[in-house]
């Protein structure tokens, strides 16, 4: 088989649709870990202890284990404990076990990329909100929280094409993305060298094309400072 006869209109839009998937579990990944990462950096920076803590074992939990082993806790493990629990057999769907790890262990690693972003915002800003008499979490979602996002687009950025790449792991428990689509290719062909290169493309594609729309938001933020 030579590379045109693969590239068919079937196998290309087979492709596409896998990469449609990854890029769907990349984004609610993002999504979901960032709401997490807000939540959980202002629990670290409070004055609770209980919060810190709390904070401070999850996102050791979730960065400090592989997550290729997250995903299979949540897509073997779990079923297992809820059918204990419940004593009903439970199956998981697989689309929900990737978006449950992806966005579980996104949100450890933007629990402290924001965190960095709220310190970096000049202590005036902190001062001024105590002396409006502002609560700690309106202040925090107000007034410090839309300052530190505008220092952290590059490293969010760089979270959402690990996720991109990530999400291949998700192939390992049959959630149809681009990676998975690709091995149905390679089998079918009994040839892997041009499924692994169209698609190793396609991944390049999707972080090029989202790193250089980034790039362009940065300098537009940039100049509205």
């Amino acid at each position: 088989m030579t590379l045109t006869e693969f590239l068919t209109k079937e196998n290309i839009l087979f492709l596409l649709q896998g990469a449609g998937v990854s890029l769907a579990l990349a984004f609610g990944a993002l999504f979901i870990g960032m709401v997490i990462g807000v939540i959980l950096a202002a629990a670290k920076l409070s004055k609770v202890k209980v919060f810190n803590w709390l904070a401070n074992i999850y996102v050791e939990l979730f960065r400090g284990t592989p997550m290729l082993l997250q995903i299979f806790f949540f897509y073997l493990a779990v079923p297992v404990l809820i059918s204990m629990i419940t004593g009903a057999r439970f199956r998981a769907n697989i689309y929900v076990v990737a978006l449950t790890a992806l966005s579980l262990n996104s949100g450890a690693y933007q629990t402290e990329l924001i965190r960095s972003g709220i310190q970096g915002v000049e202590k005036g800003q902190w001062e001024a909100s105590d002396t409006l008499g502002l609560s700690y979490w309106t202040m925090m979602f107000q007034v410090i929280l839309p300052q530190a996002f505008k220092r952290i687009i590059p490293p969010l950025v760089s979270e959402f094409i690990t996720l991109i790449k990530d999400s291949s792991l998700a192939s390992c428990i049959g959630t149809t993305e681009l990676m998975y689509n690709t091995q149905v290719l390679g089998a079918r062909y009994y040839n892997y060298l041009y499924p692994l290169s169209v698609a190793a493309v396609f991944y390049l594609a999707m972080t090029l094309v989202i790193s250089f729309f980034a790039r362009r938001l940065e300098r537009k933020m940039a100049a509205s400072d």
